[in-house]
């Protein structure tokens, strides 16, 4: 795979070890024999005789074998000579754990350099880095304790920071960790290698990422498109959300398209499922983990209270699921399992008449499970057992397992107090099969995400985006003046107002007459890049008297006069934006447009190039897609048209690549459909090439 490290199954699931150093090469040794390493273990010392009950080595020379991996627990000076000795012999990889490199500044990273040199074509983690934990068998190179246990499949979880990676392992949600992962400076390793080793191993089901950036992103790529080539699920936790806009731009693109939104775009066109808490990442992980992605969003929900089945509807409203009515038949089904008093619903009450009835409430949950929803929900939170007695809760287990496995359904059961969701109960429902969720809103965002990852695994494995070639150094622009804008983008499809480009007010109201009333009257020039904000446009001239005013009121703020029809029927206004992200390239934004833009801020980042669909679904998923599908009686909007503006739109760019440093169409007015979509302004801004350009 071009770009990433070949091979790191040596390191992460070694036969012989090395551990170099003193109190940190012992912890590890400790860590090992505590989780049931069966394989070699080799202390490295140049004093001592012994480490942990076992001999220790002198040197890296005088081991018996070439170790698989080694963990290099020695300062960030003694490391660089350790290093180049571990490669000399062969070493699979090895575990950087000295702080002291690239993060500390000048200094540290010319020793960074050195120690990338040293270790030639050997891969390691780190520096700066707390190493990994290999709980499927039982492999630690991690100098310190933590809180997972031997898994036989688990899921796979990277993270840069040691103290994060730390903190997962210690989760009682019942989320089977089969790898942790650290990264610390990523010197060799990096988040890419990491994700392509961890999914290459079939007993991985779904990979996590604690992101805080992504240092190669065309890497990133390659290794995500294996990953979802294995059917390997990949959810992001990515902290950080700065703005792009930090910088002086003058396009509106370039003011509502934060790093943060561009992130988005990357992950979601990388088939990556980004989530927003650390409780979200763990729950998602663990519903992908025992049921993989899901293909919908209609979910049920059964309890024995009321409050609790209006907890359900609440969290669902603002999101992408459905809590699908029962059809008649489906309904009658449920009631024949129910005492005459329960009404029939989704969310279901079943109140308490058949608790302790584990057949009669084996045949309620079959009954709403064979209603085919994409997942089911059994709130349940759990007594403690220091103090009560849990055994009917035992029974209502025994019939959820039953009716999931008659029906064939998906069943999770939620806890709406995470605390009341213990780690057996919680690892017990693992086992069988069923989503053990710790908290409402944490089991509706996990489900939401579950189903992102279905869409993206329907999209299939796409080829890498990125077009490295395309990035350009920002550079002193020159701006197209709004006609010779949309001159040229008329000639990759965008269809543009008729329009005459005029001198003086008298040849304005010969242009009006021509092209019929009412017009549209703006001053242009290349200076002139947001017109409202200095009152060069004039709307809606309905005749000579009109046009002539206009035309003298706004006649010396440009080079010329700008004289197109009035499109007056638009259903709603569209911004389209190109800009360049300095790590991803060019990336196009379509959202609500008009005046408002920055404030409405309703927008969506697509990597170029955007696909026809890909498009259509971001227009439909904007809060302006409401008035493009018709809204109170209003007509629909030419939705197919816009796609097709759009898409001239990133034609443009993309043959412009080299020079293109910023592109907006604001607004671009959507009009009925059968009656197309109009660009109604455009600003270019290119890249000078040459001192008169």
């Amino acid at each position: 795979m071009p770009g990433l490290q070949p091979d790191l199954s040596r390191l992460l699931r070694p036969r012989k070890l090395a551990v170099l150093g003193g109190k940190f090469a012992a912890e590890v040794v400790r860590q090992c024999d505590r989780m049931g390493f069966e394989g070699e273990i080799w202390p490295v010392h140049p004093s001592l005789e012994t480490l942990e009950g076992r001999r220790a080595f002198h040197g890296v020379a005088d081991l018996p074998d070439v170790p698989d991996a080694a963990f290099l627990g020695v300062n960030r000076h003694a490391s660089v000579d350790l290093m180049a000795a571990l490669a000399e012999r062969g070493t699979g990889g090895v575990v950087a754990y000295a702080s002291g490199y690239a993060e500390v500044g000048e200094e540290g990273r010319d020793l960074q350099d050195r120690l990338v040199q040293a270790a030639g074509r050997t891969p390691f983690l780190g520096p700066n880095c707390y190493g990994f934990i290999n709980y499927l068998d039982g492999v630690l190179l991690w100098p310190d304790q933590h809180g997972g246990k031997r898994v036989a499949r688990g899921v796979g979880v990277v993270t840069q920071s040691g103290n994060i990676a730390l903190n997962l392992t210690m989760q009682t949600r019942g989320l089977p960790i089969g790898y942790m992962v650290t990264l610390g400076n990523q010197a060799v390793v990096g988040l890419a290698d990491a994700i392509a080793a961890l999914v290459l191993d079939e007993r991985v089901s779904a990979v996590g990422l604690h992101i805080e950036g992504i240092d190669n992103p065309a890497d990133f790529e390659v290794a995500t498109k294996l990953a979802r080539d294995k059917g390997v699920p990949i959810v992001a936790l990515k902290t950080g959300h700065s703005e792009a806009g930090a910088r002086i731009a003058v396009s509106h693109t370039a003011s509502i398209a934060g790093a943060d939104a561009v992130v988005d775009a990357f992950l979601r066109s990388c088939g990556v499922v980004r989530v927003r808490s650390i409780p979200a990442f763990l729950e998602t992980l663990k519903l992908l983990h025992v049921c993989g992605p899901l293909p919908g969003g209609d979910i049920a929900s059964m309890s024995c209270s009321g409050g609790e089945a209006a907890l359900i509807a609440d969290a669902a409203v603002a999101r992408r699921l459905r809590l699908r009515d029962l059809d008649g038949a489906q309904a009658a089904a449920v009631a024949l399992t129910l005492p005459p008093l329960v009404s029939v619903s989704n969310p279901l009450d079943y109140h308490t008449f058949t608790w302790g009835d584990e057949a009669a409430l084996t045949e309620t949950f079959a009954a709403m499970m064979a209603a085919g929803f994409d997942m089911t929900l059994l709130v349940l939170d759990f007594p403690r057992r220091d103090r009560c007695d849990d055994a009917d809760w035992d029974l209502t287990l025994r019939a959820l397992a039953a009716a999931a496995k008659r029906s064939g359904g998906r069943a999770a059961v939620v806890a709406s107090l995470p605390e009341a969701m213990p780690e057996a109960r919680a690892e017990a429902l693992v086992a069988a099969g069923i989503v053990p969720f710790a908290g409402i809103e944490e089991a509706l965002d996990a489900i939401e995400a579950a189903v992102k990852a279905g869409e993206l695994v329907g999209q299939g494995a796409r080829d890498a985006k990125l077009d490295i070639e395309s990035h350009v150094e920002s550079g002193p622009a020159r701006f197209l003046n709004e006609w010779d804008a949309k001159q040229a983008l008329r000639g990759h499809g965008l269809t543009v107002p008729d329009g005459r480009l005029v001198k003086d007010p008298e040849a304005a109201v010969a242009a009006a007459r021509e092209i019929g009333f009412p017009v549209t009257l703006k001053a242009v020039g290349a200076d002139i890049l947001h017109k409202s904000e200095i009152g060069a446009v004039k709307l809606n001239l309905r005749d000579d008297a009109a046009v002539a005013s206009a035309a003298r009121d706004i006649f010396g703020l440009g080079e010329a006069l700008l004289v197109e029809a009035m499109v007056g029927d638009a259903v709603a206004e569209l911004i389209v934006g190109v800009e360049r992200d300095p790590a991803v390239g060019l990336f196009l934004l379509v959202g609500s447009g008009g005046v408002l833009v920055e404030l409405v801020a309703d927008s969506r980042v697509l990597l170029m190039p955007a696909a026809h669909g890909e498009i259509a679904e971001a227009l439909r998923s904007l809060k302006v897609g409401v008035l493009l599908k018709g809204y109170r009686g209003k007509p629909a909007g030419d939705i197919e048209a816009a796609v097709d503006a759009i898409l001239a739109v990133q034609d443009y760019a993309l043959t412009n690549a080299r020079r293109l440093l910023e592109l907006d169409v604001n607004p671009l007015m959507v009009r009925p459909v059968g009656l197309g979509a109009v660009a109604a302004d455009v600003l270019i801004g290119l890249k000078k090439e040459t001192e008169g350009d």
